[in-house]
């Protein structure tokens, strides 16, 4: 299959950004400026996200559909893993990518293309013994040392995390992924102490700026559930701070970590109202250290898989100038202090056409938005 060459650019964004001159005015496109090499990219405020959905062929043509709508109506962030219906939805994100740069609609340099690795991922469909799929696959070929294998089914050991993004480049089609998660990296805390944790990840990170510069990937990052939203005391808790930390012990102040993923949404506020990340013995919350440590935020659980898409409070949806339930859950996402793209998982058009809504209405300002946080 022929591979696409290119990576996100600034000159790429903003030439796509200004196609869209109604929703760049109304403020759906942002730079996250205090982002080293990537705080110049013009991304969406709204992101597509490729989780949820059957593992089938119905599914991959709503999702290429839905993802080629999404490019040509505004929408220049892609979200995947490489375990997310069980490879399909890369495959589909390439798929899309391919017809629109063949077709003339987008270039390679206009989109930031994100995946992640961690987790051990089926090939397409299900197989009849699943776990010995995944003893055969990963751990007899030795691509995933046992000892490194979390709960049977995580692994971050950079013999697994090369396999896993070549597999990754060849389902997107391209040569270079924008960004490149290690998933769920708290996984492992389940089963290792913070020191052994930390040190795998100081391999990881290896692996990862090396990738770098191959031109492989151009970031990485650490995509989360729990690690960043929780007390510092509990076993999955992850430290920004010391996150950075290992990553300027492999490549200085130049390193490559600098996007992270975590869910934020109207039910899930702890990246914005809970001090849980620390700075030189400072606490503070999730998106601010974000900011502080030259990293872009970006939301995932927008709609907390549609349980936010009916009923919110009538005074929760007027202040955020919204009409539905869902319209005001996106814009309250996506006017959050510091958050660089929410994410929203798109299946199908009509849920690309739905979304968009949103963004054709400015974003609250900061400090409107944050005196939403303000006791009355």
């Amino acid at each position: 299959m022929r591979m696409v060459s290119g990576h996100v650019t600034s000159a790429g964004t903003a030439r796509y950004s200004e196609r869209f001159a109604a929703l760049k005015d109304a403020g759906h496109f942002r730079r996250s400026e205090h982002v080293p090499e990537a705080g110049d990219l013009w991304l969406s405020s709204i992101g597509l996200g490729t989780y949820l959905g059957e593992a089938d062929d119905s599914a991959d043509q709503a999702y290429t559909e839905a993802i080629g709508y999404a490019v040509e109506h505004g929408i220049n962030v892609l979200d995947t893993a490489i375990n997310y219906r069980n490879q399909r939805s890369e495959r589909n994100v390439g798929g899309a990518l391919r017809k629109l740069i063949d077709g003339g609609q987008t270039a390679r340099d206009e989109v930031l293309v994100c995946t992640k690795a961690g987790y051990m991922p089926f090939d397409g469909d299900l197989p009849a013994d699943p776990g010995a799929y995944l003893r055969q696959e990963y751990v007899a070929s030795g691509l995933a040392p046992r000892d490194e294998i979390a709960g049977g089914v995580h692994c971050m050991a950079p013999s697994y995390l090369a396999d896993q993004m070549e597999r990754s480049q060849r389902n997107l089609g391209l040569e270079t992924i924008d960004v490149f998660y290690v998933h769920n990296p708290e996984t492992q805390l389940g089963h290792v102490a913070p020191e052994t944790f930390y040190e795998r990840l100081r391999r990881a990170f290896e692996f990862l700026e090396g990738s770098a510069g191959d031109n492989k990937i151009r970031w990485y990052g650490a995509a989360t559930w729990n690690g960043f939203r929780a007390n510092p005391a509990d076993r999955g808790y992850l430290s920004l701070e010391r996150m950075i930390a290992t990553a300027k012990e492999v490549a200085g102040e130049k390193h490559h970590f600098r996007f992270v993923q975590l869910p934020f949404n109207l039910a899930m506020l702890e990246g914005f109202a809970y001090g849980n990340q620390g700075r030189d013995g400072e606490a503070a919350s999730m998106l601010r250290r974000a900011a502080d440590f030259g990293v872009a935020a970006v939301a995932s659980g927008t709609l907390y898989q549609g349980n936010l898409t009916q009923g919110l409070p009538p005074q929760l949806k007027s202040t955020l100038g919204s009409s539905t339930d869902a319209e005001a859950a996106i814009q309250f996402v996506r006017s959050a202090t510091n958050v660089t793209t929410a994410l929203i998982g798109m299946g199908r058009r009509e849920h690309v056409t739905a979304n968009l809504k949103a963004a054709e209405k400015p974003p609250l300002a900061r400090e409107s938005w944050e005196s939403l946080f303000t006791s009355r």
